[in-house]
């Protein structure tokens, strides 16, 4: 499931792709977007994406960009972190875990690159979501309602 709404959004984003010339085919993105998910919590390196592709890793970046709108590294890490946020939402794993889990090599390293594109620390984050979720599950028991949606945040696409 996680894997269907990535592709989703992957594909909302790159828009229609034609061919080599305007990005990647849609056989190479979707390839390239299952070996990412898999492969999170590892070193992904623009060689061997470039070469599921079967292109060039020059070209294949160029591609990439066009298809995805940023380039594969950006897009890793932007994988990596919006898989973080979402088992800190859903596990009570140690953020060192998580970061591991995540294929960062350590919990500063996860929590540098949470504060250069998110905002804030990792920890700090988690507590706010968890405590705002608990905080609409109670109101909504106040009410006599069940939240449909208590973990959304806008900065993460659902996985």
């Amino acid at each position: 499931m996680a894997s269907a709404l990535l592709r989703a959004e992957v594909d909302r984003r790159a828009g229609p792709s034609h061919g080599s010339s305007s990005g990647l085919a849609g056989w190479q993105r979707q390839r390239v977007i299952t070996h990412v998910d898999v492969n999170l919590d590892g070193a992904i390196r623009v060689k061997d994406l470039s070469e599921i592709a079967r292109l060039s890793p020059a070209h294949f970046s160029r591609a990439f960009k066009r298809s995805f709108g940023e380039p594969p590294h950006a897009y890793i890490v932007r994988c990596r972190l919006e898989r973080a946020m979402h088992l800190m939402l859903t596990t009570d794993y140690a953020l060192t875990e998580i970061a591991l889990a995540c294929g960062f090599t350590d919990q500063a390293h996860l929590s540098n690159l949470f504060r250069q594109h998110i905002g804030g620390t990792p920890a700090t984050w988690r507590h706010n979501r968890k405590e705002r979720a608990s905080r609409r599950g109670a109101s909504s028991r106040q009410q006599g309602r069940v939240p449909l949606n208590t973990l959304h945040s806008p900065r993460i696409s659902a996985r």
